[in-house]
């Protein structure tokens, strides 16, 4: 929190349908040394999606405005360390059956235990059944699915970039998925579907159909969309596949982490601001996307249903540009901001500030990792993902998975064992914006 300086944050056929990349090739960045890089896999071994040209085309047109380089290919030779190693992500195009060799197998589990990204598209789940490695890296396997229909897809998590642009329902039109697992406990689910909009669903009311995860050192997005031609031209579907590619190649970062348990605190409804309270001046906006934006200042809008001692605290935020805010955790109950200012901390959210002050900073207090502060953070009008964890008096704070602070209160007047939360509107010029903030309890630690 300050009062004068504001922020920046910062086919037909089994043959090469972008050039043949079996062989030795060029090193990556041919086309600039800071241009990423996709390999698009489409071999089957199983039943053909006649989807696969016009996913390549999607890819492809995806990668010519988003600032990367697509290859394809179904030639399994493509998978080599060598070759692999041009590549940022390989993105595994409605792939069906035993597609890759031992020696091939083994050259993909390198490139991703090495950082690499794996992207799967709908007939992904329904590949490699007797290789756990890649079981894991897909999330889940194909089980059945019912007729093409329209389906209700539920966004759970709005802040990744495969679903910041998607309303919290999304209606669309596919074959959709039963798996043979739910991938819940292992990946992040960022969307799932609503049993109840559709016939031939098997999930017992609980059916991801989008994901993501770090795994054994890669990154990892699936879809289970994606099986009909006109998938490919839907602008919605579309955003879907480059955000997750995006993710993947590392040019968008997220919080990918299995999420279970939490209860929200602020789902994107008025209904939910009913616990909320505004201290001082300014005030928040609720647009019809569930968006949460402050304006004017200086004050906080704070939950006053409850205080909490022992929790993790998970909240999406997003500023436009040269902007400054904060969370607040551990003060007491009051209608002065001022209160939660010299009783509790604020974790920051503003980066041109001095290190103490800046985004991720216990304000004031202690810095945070700025290296990977820097290399967590998306930049003005992405979101990011805040987890604030508060044990005893001990506080972290992860940003897009990462932990970039970790903090023990030891100011006899402060103190972090029972108290609330807030959000700050900063000032009139300072525009930030939050959305599902939410909450899970944990059991209580001494230091």
């Amino acid at each position: 929190m300050r009062t004068s300086i504001r922020m920046l944050t910062v086919g037909a056929a089994a043959a090469v349908l972008l050039g043949c990349v079996s062989g030795p090739a060029a090193s990556k960045g041919v086309d600039g040394p800071d241009r990423s890089r996709v390999l698009v896999f489409s071999k089957t071994a199983g039943f053909r999606h006649d989807s696969i040209p016009e996913g390549i085309a999607a890819v492809r047109e995806l990668g010519a405005t988003g600032g990367f380089a697509v290859d394809a290919t179904e030639d399994a030779g493509a998978f080599t360390a060598r070759n692999l190693a041009r590549y940022d992500a390989v993105v595994f195009l409605s792939t069906t059956g035993d597609v890759l060799d031992t020696t091939q197998q083994v050259a993909f589990e390198r490139y991703i235990k090495r950082g690499g990204g794996y992207v799967g598209i709908h007939a992904a789940a329904d590949t490699e059944y007797d290789w756990a490695f890649y079981g894991g890296l897909a999330g889940a396997y194909f089980q059945s699915h019912p007729a093409i229909q329209p389906a209700t897809v539920t966004v759970e998590d709005r802040s990744h970039p495969a679903t910041s642009g998607l309303p919290r329902s999304w209606e669309r039109t596919d074959e959709w998925y039963n798996y043979r697992s739910n991938p819940r406990d292992r990946a992040h689910v960022l969307a799932s579907l609503d049993e109840s909009s559709y016939t031939g669903g098997t999930m017992s009311g609980d059916h991801p159909i989008a994901w993501c995860q770090e795994y054994r050192g890669g990154r990892a997005f699936y879809t289970g969309g994606g099986h009909t031609k006109e998938s490919y031209a839907e602008p919605a579907f579309r955003q879907h596949l480059l955000g997750g590619i995006r993710y993947a190649i590392g040019a968008a970062q997220a919080d990918c982490r299995p999420e279970n348990g939490y209860r929200p605190l602020f789902d994107g409804t008025a209904e939910s601001l009913a616990a909320w309270k505004q201290a001082g001046p300014g005030s928040f906006s609720l647009s019809d996307d569930g968006t949460l934006t402050s304006h004017d200042g200086l004050g906080m809008l704070w939950y006053a249903g409850s205080g909490f001692g022992s929790y993790s605290l998970k909240l999406d935020w997003r500023v436009a540009g040269d902007d400054n805010s904060g969370v607040f955790v551990g003060f007491p109950e009051s209608d002065d901001p001022w209160s939660a200012v010299n009783n509790g901390y604020e974790i920051q959210i503003d980066a041109t500030d001095a290190p103490d002050r800046t985004t991720g900073a216990v304000y004031s207090f202690q810095s945070a990792d700025l290296k990977k502060r820097d290399r967590a953070l998306n930049p003005p009008g992405e979101w990011n993902t805040y987890e604030i964890r508060v044990e005893g008096e001990r506080l972290r704070v992860w940003l897009n998975g990462v932990k970039i602070n970790d903090f023990t209160n030891t100011d006899p007047v402060r103190s972090l064992r029972d108290g609330h939360i807030g959000l700050q509107n900063h000032g009139a010029d300072d525009q930030v914006s939050f959305r599902d903030v939410r909450i899970k309890e944990l059991p209580t630690k001494g230091d």
